[in-house]
């Protein structure tokens, strides 16, 4: 899917539509005033005061009519420039307009405003030319809105809608709303029965048996992969003392974010993040320049307090396990360190075919620890880094770690959608403040330079773009039952059914048996509506030879094979991380 935020024709052409919106709404709706629409990545909203009116879902068309009237008249958008008082003047009767001009920076000594027909609004713009280019728009939904996001303010009205160039555009990105509703992880959660959520605790994910089982599968996954590349593995304590964050810079920088509990008359903190743990480790013996780089991972649950409105699934949760390491290295092993977790991140995510970009991420204005010479040289180093493992990077200025600047991997799924999870924080500032050290070849000591970098980023929040990937249909290594048998008729067939069983357990393969006595029909579907990755149907040939007959999740197609090859196909498939058969 298309970020239309970053889209620069779309996003001028949703700004537009935005204000298309809301001129069709002043018209239905004479005592509307309106605060802001704004382009997200998803098309454009409209934040509206409508008194005691209230616009529902069914309200849509009807605003989509008069827009449409109001674009076929074919008025041009014209910019106006005024002085602070004569806007003043000319909103004079709208309040969210005079908060917005009285809030503008005091340099701002031109404010702009554009004017369509009978309508005009406040706005920096640009704008296109005139409403007839703002055909192909649907509005999408209605919710509440608190004005300022404050939920001391009132509510205000918010109308969302997307706009695009033609009707096969704006077709094709509708099909694609559709199909993201299918995938959404919370609906797919509770169908195959992976996740719930109590109102015991808002942000704590429960995990059921399915779920775990994918969750377990993953876990292995990265132990095995991190085998290869060399990784030690700690676990480290989930509460430390607050002195602990304050020799971090957590207590300072993260404090609102960090739940907090007295022990022995002294404040503790639950983590928020995995770093002072893994220094202490480091700490806690002596190290040599030939000892670098070492490796250290942790999959290590962290709490952080977010806000009950930006709760969502697994995607945003209050206590998550991300899979962290920390690779503390000479300063002339950045580059050749930095291009082999390139490598292997790479290596990681094309099991999952996931494609990616890489940006990188700069000092923050406020709010950071060290010199801006140890941030630029950090910054520096990172993309030499990136070019030469053969990527581009994109900057983003402004949003590195207060520790350190940072690479942020951005997967892209199977609906294109653009996903942020791995990254690679690069930190000469916390090894200071621990004082780290190693004894270099000629005995003296010297500082090491540290990478934070995650692949996953957080468990849950990876399981949960894997579900809406995998439309909940996942590869047969990770599905939480792998095979489905179903006799055709208990009496003749169920022996055979229980000796395939019988024989895939040994393999260690997870297998269920339908044993119920329902109809074959039903079963089938009910095998699809699980999406099991194989269904085997066991009937008179089966029996007979001694065969397995199966059939894939989404294929209509039977094959039948002998046994032995059945498990030998399953086992390829399962060692390999093929999807299928």
């Amino acid at each position: 899917m298309v970020n239309i935020k970053e889209d620069k024709e779309l996003n001028v052409l949703n700004h537009s539509c935005a204000h298309l919106l809301a001129q069709a709404v002043k018209h239905l709706y004479p005592n509307a005033k309106f605060w802001v629409g704004p382009v997200i990545e998803d098309g454009f909203y409209y934040d509206i005061d409508l008194g005691d009116e209230v616009i529902k879902e069914e309200d849509l068309p009807k605003i989509e009519k008069e827009m449409k009237k109001i674009a076929k008249d074919g008025k041009r958008i014209v910019r106006h420039e005024l002085t602070k008082e004569e806007a003043l003047e000319m909103f004079r009767d709208d309040p969210y307009k005079i908060d917005l001009i009285n809030h503008m920076d005091e340099d701002s000594t031109v404010i702009s405003c554009y004017t369509q027909g009978d309508f005009t609004d406040l706005c920096r713009g640009p704008h296109v030319e005139s409403v007839k280019e703002l055909k192909h728009f649907k509005l999408l939904k209605v919710s509440g809105a608190y004005f300022k996001g404050d939920a001391n303010n009132k509510m205000l009205q918010r109308i969302y809608g997307v706009c695009f160039k033609t009707a096969e555009d704006l077709e094709h990105h509708l099909y694609l709303l559709e199909e993201a509703k299918k995938r959404d992880h919370k609906k797919l959660g509770k169908e195959l029965d992976l996740f719930m959520m109590s109102e015991y605790g808002p942000g704590f994910p429960f995990f059921l048996h399915n779920g775990m089982i994918i969750r377990n599968e993953l876990e292995s996954f990265w132990y095995q992969e991190h085998t290869k590349e060399g990784y030690e593995f700690i676990k480290t304590p989930i509460m430390l003392n607050k002195e602990l964050w304050e020799l971090s810079g957590h207590w300072y920088n993260y404090r609102e974010n960090m739940y907090t509990s007295e022990i022995d008359e002294k404040i503790f903190a639950i983590k928020p993040m995995n770093c002072p743990g893994g220094m202490l480790v480091y700490k806690n013996s002596l190290h040599s320049y030939k000892d670098l780089p070492l490796r250290i991972g942790e999959l290590g649950q962290v709490h952080r307090h977010e806000a009950s409105g930006a709760l969502n699934g697994l995607f945003r949760v209050r206590t998550f396990t991300q899979d962290d390491a920390h690779i503390f290295m000479r300063e002339d092993q950045i580059e050749e360190e930095v291009i082999r977790l390139i490598s292997f991140i790479d290596r990681m995510y094309k099991v999952f075919d996931l494609t990616y970009d890489i940006e990188l991420s700069t000092r923050p204005e406020e709010k950071y620890i060290g010199s801006i010479e140890i941030w630029e040289k950090s910054e520096k180093a990172l993309e030499d880094a990136c070019h030469k493992a053969g990527h581009d990077c994109k900057i983003n200025p402004g949003d590195g770690a207060f520790y350190g600047p940072k690479l942020d991997f951005h997967i892209r799924d199977s609906l294109g959608r653009v996903w942020q999870c791995g990254t690679i924080q690069l930190d000469m500032n916390l090894p200071e403040r621990f004082d780290l050290t190693y004894v270099d070849a000629d005995g003296s000591k010297k500082r090491p330079v540290m990478l934070h970098r995650v692949i996953y980023g957080s468990i849950e929040r990876f399981i949960g773009i894997l579900i809406e990937h995998y439309a909940g249909a996942f590869p047969l290594w990770l599905a939480p039952v792998q095979i489905n048998i179903i006799p055709v008729n208990n009496e003749y067939h169920l022996e055979y059914a229980k000796h395939l069983e019988e024989e895939f357990n040994k393999q260690h393969f997870r297998v269920k048996l339908d044993d119920r006595n329902e109809k074959l029909g039903y079963k089938m579907r009910e095998s699809q509506t699980k999406k099991i990755p194989l269904t085997i149907i066991v009937g008179e040939a089966e029996v007979r030879d001694g065969t397995v007959s199966y059939r894939e999740f989404g294929k209509q197609e039977t094959v039948t094979v002998s046994l032995d090859e059945f498990i030998s196909q399953v086992q390829d498939v399962i060692f390999s991380k093929k999807y299928n058969l």
